[in-house]
């Protein structure tokens, strides 16, 4: 897929289809779905409905948990992450919008490990571009797409979720 033809509702469907055959295939057992904020949440929130999940949607911000917190600060934007106290043992589907180095997934899974140990993480995301640094992939994805270096995707929402292709300076924005 190309930036020009990237469509949010196909790639939500994109997304629901392999996590719909990701469920019955890992046999996932009552799985818990937690969103990253806070597109991560927004994509979360779509696929939580469509796949009629009963647990209530986690909700991560992992601005205490990224690896280049002593470079940017903190984020004057932090949001509680809302989970439940024992995820020991649990199935979880971790969600997010766009994987780019994997950074973000790392960090996510720390603070998910620091709640307790899970049965199994399953990853999705909407989108995934080239950009890989940390041996991490996304199990699910409604699509991946190449992007010159300066470029990254913004997706903005919640209602409508929508995405764009912004330029930027700097060559490792994610």
């Amino acid at each position: 897929m190309t930036p020009n033809t990237l469509s949010v509702p196909k790639l939500l469907d994109a997304l629901e289809k392999q996590l719909r055959e990701t469920l019955l295939n890992r046999k996932l057992n009552d799985p818990l779905m937690i969103g990253i904020h806070s597109g991560g949440v927004w994509v979360a929130e779509q696929m939580h409905q469509r796949l009629g999940l009963s647990n209530p949607l986690g909700l991560l911000d992992i601005s205490f948990y990224r690896d280049d917190f002593s470079q940017i600060g903190i984020n004057p934007f932090v949001k509680p992450s809302q989970l439940p106290k024992n995820i020991e043992s649990r199935d979880i589907i971790l969600i997010d919008d766009v994987f780019y180095t994997g950074r973000t997934i790392r960090a996510a899974l720390n603070e998910i490990f620091d709640y307790g140990r899970p049965n199994q993480v399953i990853l999705g995301v909407l989108i995934e571009r080239n950009g890989q640094q940390i041996p991490v992939k996304p199990d699910c994805i409604g699509s991946n797409i190449n992007l010159p270096a300066g470029e990254r995707i913004k997706l903005t929402g919640p209602s409508p979720l929508a995405i764009t292709i912004q330029h930027t300076n700097d060559s490792a924005a994610a």
